[in-house]
């Protein structure tokens, strides 16, 4: 890993991003974390948010925000809006999903039950394909004991499960967040997987972002990943100085500088 400093690459156009304890800071999204988006939007970068957070948040992001598009729950489908309408891809249709949230019911009850303490994201009610279970958003922080009991519980329902700063998201499907990422590049910017690794960066702060921090050789992570670097076999190349939505601004202000 290296730091921010030591970053001198010129090619990069598409900037993909987590939210949570990367653009935000304390659970709020910052003046100047939005400020840099709109920067990056206004100089000719592309951002992309990749996030765990569900379908409804997405909605109002790709409307919204000064973005190109947003992947959502963790992979689970990606929305655009071109100005006139609302651009969706799913993942899994609609028998999968039926199917999946049958299942997910059973993983709810059993980790409640498991893991006291443990709740439902308070977003859960905007999700389409996971469930997102609280480990210290809105409830007393669990220990990492906890954490992994949360995530043993979805494995053993053959669910994928992940950890971010707030939640452990768990779904099923052969889907990430790396997979609907390169999906969405190819549709929308006819890049091939070697443009992809030159021409995209990834800002990120959690284990869930690991995938990413993979995939792309430009993937950047705020200060805040310091706390789980010992968890990532796969950790960001370059290191910000700066916790959160204070770290992205330096990222994004390192881009514009570089800028051709």
């Amino acid at each position: 890993m290296k730091s921010l400093a030591e970053f001198h690459a010129r090619g990069v156009r598409i900037l993909l991003t987590d939210i949570d304890g990367t653009l935000t800071e304390h659970g709020r999204l910052p003046p100047h974390s939005y400020e840099a988006l709109s920067r990056l939007t206004a100089s000719g970068f592309q951002v992309i948010p990749v996030t765990g957070r569900p379908a409804g948040w997405c909605e109002m992001i790709a409307r919204l925000w000064p973005v190109h598009g947003v992947v959502g729950e963790n992979g689970a489908f990606y929305f655009r809006y071109d100005g006139k309408k609302m651009r969706r891809h799913f993942v899994r249709g609609k028998a999968e999903r039926s199917a999946d949230r049958k299942s997910l019911r059973e993983i709810r009850a059993e980790v409640l039950k498991e893991v006291p303490g443990s709740a439902v994201a308070s977003d859960q009610f905007s999700r389409l394909f996971d469930l997102a279970i609280d480990f210290c958003e809105d409830v007393k922080p669990l220990s990492k004991k906890d954490i992994q009991r949360i995530v043993d519980i979805f494995h053993k329902h053959g669910a994928i499960a992940k950890v971010s700063n707030i939640h452990v998201n768990g779904w099923f499907g052969d889907y990430d967040k790396v997979s609907t990422c390169k999906l969405y590049l190819e549709r929308q910017f006819s890049l091939s997987q070697a443009e992809m690794k030159k021409k995209c960066a990834f800002v990120g702060d959690s284990p869930n972002d690991e995938p990413m921090f993979g995939f792309l050789p430009y993937s950047f992570a705020v200060a805040n990943i310091r706390a789980f670097l010992s968890q990532l076999k796969d950790k960001p190349a370059y290191i910000a100085s700066r916790e959160e939505g204070a770290g992205f601004v330096q990222i994004a202000n390192k881009l514009l500088a570089l800028k051709d």
